[in-house]
């Protein structure tokens, strides 16, 4: 499986995926570190893939969603940004109601 066929697979069959630097409980960017907390504030169940472990998932998730950075958050299999997004979604009650419709 091409790493591609990897994130392809795990966004559309995960409600909530989080490509992230790190895991949930000990994340290795302050960036991925406000995603992880912004999605448990939201008490959101979620997939999150560590994309240190993986030089091609690193890099081809960035091209997956045309997107340069990471954290990427996915709901429902579309792309819904990085932190900053996912800090302005929350802040407005978007990312709470978007959630609200994985569970």
């Amino acid at each position: 499986m091409t790493a591609q066929e990897f994130i392809h697979q795990t966004v559309t069959e995960n409600p909530v995926v989080l490509f992230m630097k790190g895991t949930p409980t000990f994340p290795q960017c302050g960036f991925s570190a406000g995603a992880v907390q912004i999605l448990k504030n939201c008490n959101a169940q979620f997939v999150a893939i560590n994309v240190l472990e993986n030089p091609e998932i690193r890099q081809g998730i960035k091209d997956y969603a045309n997107w340069p950075t990471i954290p990427q958050l996915y709901i429902k299999g579309e792309f819904i940004g990085g932190s900053d997004i996912m800090r302005e979604l929350f802040g407005n009650g978007e990312l709470q109601k978007l959630l609200s419709d994985t569970e």
